[in-house]
């Protein structure tokens, strides 16, 4: 059953590329934007990872944490961090449980899908954005609600 406004976000912990431990559970330090995406140095994964770069001062002024989300191993996600001075924590999902426990589904059954979460303190999902092509729309309308969150 997809995951829906109102839903509590499934708790999760997991080690990122950069050594810190992402954790989900009922209670947050800070509201969450959570984003899966395709795989790492694809056009549309790269102009949102740089979109989010972009705006994460704006993201963590309002409170949140930004964390990608991406079939790629931990080995992937340190060069792309590393080429595209990524600031925020990337997570391996290479066996797919966090797709699963997220109801990220396939598109067309072969591409992983894109999804944003934004999760807020209580870890109960307050916005869920799916689109595979509007890679920089997830971005605008993910920070426009952890700022409605902050009011």
């Amino acid at each position: 059953m997809p995951l829906r406004v109102g839903d509590q976000a499934p708790a999760f912990s997991r080690t990122a590329h950069d050594g810190r431990k992402v954790e989900v559970g009922a209670e947050l330090p800070e509201v969450l934007v959570l984003y899966f995406y395709p795989a790492d140095e694809t056009l549309g994964c790269t102009m949102e990872a740089c979109r989010f770069r972009d705006d994460y001062e704006d993201f963590v002024g309002a409170g949140a944490m930004v964390v990608g989300v991406s079939p790629d191993g931990l080995d992937k996600h340190r060069g792309f961090a590393e080429h595209h001075r990524l600031p925020f924590p990337l997570l391996s999902d290479a066996d797919g449980e966090l797709r699963r426990l997220y109801d990220v589904r396939r598109t067309l059954g072969i591409i992983a899908g894109r999804v944003t979460y934004v999760i807020d303190r209580e870890g109960v999902v307050r916005h869920v954005f799916s689109s595979q092509l509007r890679a920089r729309q997830h971005v605008q309308e993910a920070l426009g609600v952890v700022r409605r969150l902050r009011d």
